[in-house]
């Protein structure tokens, strides 16, 4: 990655385009501010505000990192959960193979900070996009795009939009987890025809096979394993007709952030086949993980032997109304945290620079700049406590700060993440 293009992040000036930083932070550099290591809690910063564990998202990037290795999988996180290139350099330090993204212009983000590898797990057929990508290729002889392909007229609006490129695109063909699943070629008949049609132009080259579990109808481990048995039987079908004959490897990827344990599983039975094989695994959700969904989902719940991920964000709001003893409200709502899932998640209650468990405190719903309390007799709240809340979802939390601090455990903010959705 570009640390020219990193640190400039640092050269961006703090004022109101960024809620929850202290207001007489106006003026510093982002820089200038992470220098000054405040504290979350005391150094002025406004609630609410979200912030990031330091200890907690090294944790999970060291995880996962090790869960790769021991397994033999390459990495390509997804980030579209983040968003964040100063989070994609971490990953990459800690062994990424490359990003996953899902869109365009998620594609430019990361190209802008330099990410030389980008795994595009959706269908591209936006002329002005490929006209981009065939750009991109040309001017950086180091940069490597593969995307999905799922029908033989998105290979032809691909092929034409690519005529003249300087080196061919390369594609996986995405197939599908099943009967109403997202996209995806529905049967490998199928598949073979996408093939043929893109070995049959010059600008696009089959690198491989690839699709996303997660879609799996009613996912049990077992139909989750068969499907994926699926996907790596079309990969060996594929080069038994000669298919990936313009490909020095081939790839075969799977895995979001719920079954990667099955990925692992069955990647480990690949054949040997014509090419080497890079077994690429996608979860993304990891970096912050959640205290609801992904808490719930971690494949880690079924594996604890290797480890466990750790929820790294915390939404820090302040009790502004108690208008009963049933129930208070605090300044966050939908406009600063997840909902689309689960509801916050009420943990701690800070007053006076201690906290304490949010005992009796329950998040009942959100209005857009408010959270609705409901609280028992033997919740302590005064207008005025902090209240420290988990979210769930990770996707749905980080677009809607476009800053985050990233605090160390007693409240030093050590770093500010920019996120650019």
């Amino acid at each position: 990655m570009s640390t020219e293009s990193l640190a400039r992040l640092d050269a961006e000036t703090v004022d109101h385009r960024f809620k929850g930083l202290p207001p007489d932070a106006d003026g510093l550099t982002v820089g200038e501010l992470a220098a000054q290591r405040r504290n979350l809690f005391t150094g002025g910063f406004a609630t609410p505000v979200l912030a990031l564990s330091a200890e907690r998202l090294e944790h999970n990037l060291r995880l996962m990192e090790t869960y790769a290795e021991r397994h033999g999988l390459a990495f390509a996180p997804h980030g579209k959960t983040t968003m964040a290139p100063q989070l994609f350099q971490r990953q990459i330090e800690h062994g990424a193979w490359g990003i996953t993204l899902a869109v365009p212009h998620q594609v430019r983000v990361a190209r802008a900070f330099g990410v030389r590898r980008v795994f595009l797990g959706n269908e591209l057929v936006d002329r002005a996009a490929l006209k981009w990508v065939a750009a991109e290729l040309a001017a950086d002889p180091d940069f490597r795009l593969v995307c999905y392909v799922d029908s033989v007229r998105g290979v032809e609006l691909m092929d034409t939009a690519l005529d003249g490129c300087a080196r061919p695109v390369d594609v996986v063909v995405e197939l599908a987890a099943g009967e109403g699943a997202r996209t995806g070629v529905r049967t490998e008949t199928e598949c073979a025809r996408v093939a043929e049609a893109v070995a049959r132009t010059r600008t696009l080259r089959l690198v491989g096979v690839a699709g996303y579990e997660g879609e799996v109808p009613q996912a049990t481990p077992e139909r989750v394993h068969a499907w994926l048995r699926r996907l790596v039987a079309l990969a060996v079908d594929l080069d038994k007709a000669g298919l990936f004959a313009g490909t020095d490897e081939i790839v075969v990827s799977a895995g979001g952030s719920a079954w990667f344990d099955a990925v692992a599983d069955v990647f480990a039975e690949i054949p040997e086949l014509s090419r080497p094989v890079l077994k690429l695994l996608r979860s993304g959700a990891y970096v912050s993980h959640d205290d609801g969904h992904y808490r719930r989902i971690t494949p880690f719940n079924r594996i604890p032997e290797e480890g466990a991920l750790e929820p790294a964000f915390r939404l820090w709001a302040q009790v502004v109304s108690r208008p009963t003893p049933e129930q208070a409200f605090v300044n966050a709502g939908k406009r600063d945290a997840a909902y689309d899932i689960d509801l916050p998640v009420a943990q701690v209650v800070r007053r006076d620079g201690v906290e304490r468990p949010a005992t009796g405190i329950e998040v009942t719903a959100l209005s857009d700049q408010h959270a609705w309390l409901r609280t028992s007799g033997e919740a302590d709240l005064e207008i005025g406590d902090w209240l420290g809340m988990g979210l769930s979802h990770p996707c749905t939390s980080f677009d809607k700060w476009p800053l985050i601090p990233v605090a160390q455990a007693d409240g030093t903010v050590v770093e500010l993440i920019h996120t650019f959705f």
